[in-house]
């Protein structure tokens, strides 16, 4: 679309080359045909370096743009990203087409494919599935009953996805008006699921706001596990049933996540970090380490910690 379509469309005004516009992304990673967003002081030192073709912001933070990016002047940055999100959304159809696939697939009859879906060699989709539009499914990969792979889904080869669970739905994403009502994010990327991951019966794998969420080669899920939109889970991790994981959590590889935990967002666990069962991540944590408890700390503190309460209550 053209930069002033859409500036039209979310009442924002600007001063520039009525450029074309293929999208939305981040600061960091936007090019010249994305729009971006600057709403937290925490990204300021992306502003300085952003190529992005035009970036909502408010007045005061002008100067920090590249000459090369043009100001779309709003003081709800995050409002009108939702209110253009919109433009960029896949477009919702019932259409089906047989899927490109390679040799030796199982499929049985009672599977929905949308239109683009490619299947590697020895695939084997079970009864009930939807496979939605340009989706990949490499070789020797296993869907179970009843699994939903939303539109633009990357599953790599070995895999296993157990039965009910959804992947590439919306994240949870809504900005607000002064007047309290909650618009939607569209969610424009992707999921991208590795080789060799195992995803239990009943999870759900949200699709980025835009970019990827990525599940790393090697890691298992439990059953009941929840990924949010743009979290990126590192290679050979564990996670046990009902983990959560909050939007834009990161993770290292072989991190391991007990039942019942989980982060807040946009936050980041290093290499070889473990996460006891019903803990509560509220920061991010260094490697190597097991933490325990809500807020999640070192697991040895918490150890003492409940000894000491312990102590306490019987001495009452």
């Amino acid at each position: 679309m053209k930069l002033s379509k859409i500036s039209e469309a979310i009442e924002v005004k600007y001063k520039g080359a009525d450029i074309d516009i293929k999208g939305l992304h981040t600061l960091d990673e936007a090019d010249p045909s994305h729009i971006s967003f600057f709403n937290d002081e925490k990204y300021i030192g992306q502003l300085v370096t952003t190529k992005a073709g035009a970036v909502l912001i408010a007045l005061k933070y002008v100067n920090l743009l590249p000459k090369t990016t043009i100001p779309l002047i709003t003081d709800e940055a995050y409002l009108k990203l939702a209110l253009a999100s919109k433009f960029f959304t896949h477009q919702i159809s019932t259409s089906h087409e047989a899927p490109n696939m390679g040799s030796n697939c199982t499929i049985d009859t009672k599977v929905s494919f949308g239109r683009g879906v490619f299947l590697g060699d020895n695939v084997t989709i079970m009864a009930g599935t939807y496979v939605g539009d340009n989706v990949c499914i490499a070789s020797n990969t296993l869907i179970y009953p009843n699994v939903t792979i939303y539109h633009d889904s990357i599953i790599g080869s070995e895999c296993i996805i157990h039965a009910g669970t959804v992947i590439g739905s919306d994240g949870y994403g809504f900005a607000h008006t002064k007047q309290g009502h909650h618009i939607k994010i569209y969610q424009n990327g992707n999921v991208v699921i590795e080789d060799n991951v195992e995803v239990g019966a009943n999870c759900v794998v949200d699709r980025a706001v835009f970019g990827s969420t990525y599940i790393r080669q090697g890691s298992k899920l439990d059953n009941l596990v929840q990924i949010a939109h743009n979290c990126d889970i590192g290679e050979h991790s564990l996670l046990a049933g009902q983990v959560g994981m909050a939007g834009s959590t990161t993770t290292g590889r072989n991190i391991v996540m007990g039942g019942q935990s989980g982060t807040a967002g946009h936050l980041h666990l290093e290499d070889f970090t473990t996460i006891a069962g019903k803990g509560g991540v509220t920061k991010s944590l260094k490697g190597g380490k097991t933490y325990a408890g809500f807020p999640a700390i070192d697991h040895k503190v918490w150890l003492r910690l409940q000894a000491k309460l312990a102590f306490l209550v019987k001495k009452k």
